[in-house]
C-alpha cells in the first residue's frame, strides 16, 4: 500500500473528528435576530420580546446582558437554558427626545463561543408628528 493511500483515510478521520467536536456544546438561536420599530413619536416606550433557544447539546449560560444606551433595557426570564429549552428576552426602548433614525444594541455574553457576544440591533425612526 502506498504512503498516499494511508494518509488519505487518516486525514478523513481527523476532519470528521474535528467536525463532530465543533458541533457539540451550547448553540444559541435568536428569534427574531433584530427589530425595526418603524416610525414612532418622541417620548414613547417601545417594547419587543425575543425568544432565545438552546439547540445545542449542553447548557447555554447567559453570563451578562448590556445595552448601548440608558434608553434601552433588557430583562431575561431564565439565564441558564438546558438543551431544547427557550427563554424570553423583554426589551424596552425609550424614544425620549430623539429625532430621526435611531439604532441601539443589546449585547448578550454567553458560553456559545460561535455567537459571543451576540448583538441584537434595535431601530426606530422617531418623528415629531
Amino acid at each position: 500500500m502506498t504512503r498516499r493511500a494511508l494518509l488519505l483515510p487518516a486525514a478523513f478521520l481527523l476532519v470528521s473528528a474535528l467536525a463532530a467536536r465543533a458541533g457539540s456544546g451550547p448553540k444559541l438561536v435568536l428569534d427574531p435576530e433584530s427589530w425595526d420599530f418603524g416610525r414612532t413619536l418622541k417620548s414613547r416606550v417601545l417594547e419587543k420580546e425575543f425568544t432565545l433557544r438552546n439547540v445545542g447539546d449542553a447548557d447555554l449560560v447567559i453570563d451578562k446582558i448590556t445595552t448601548t444606551c440608558g434608553c434601552t433595557a433588557a430583562l431575561l426570564d431564565e439565564k441558564t437554558l438546558k438543551p431544547g429549552k427557550q427563554a424570553t428576552l423583554k426589551v424596552s426602548f425609550e424614544t425620549r427626545g430623539f429625532e430621526g433614525r435611531v439604532e441601539r444594541k443589546v449585547l448578550l455574553r454567553t458560553n456559545d463561543r460561535s455567537r459571543d457576544p451576540l448583538e441584537i440591533k434595535l431601530q426606530a425612526t422617531v418623528v415629531t408628528q
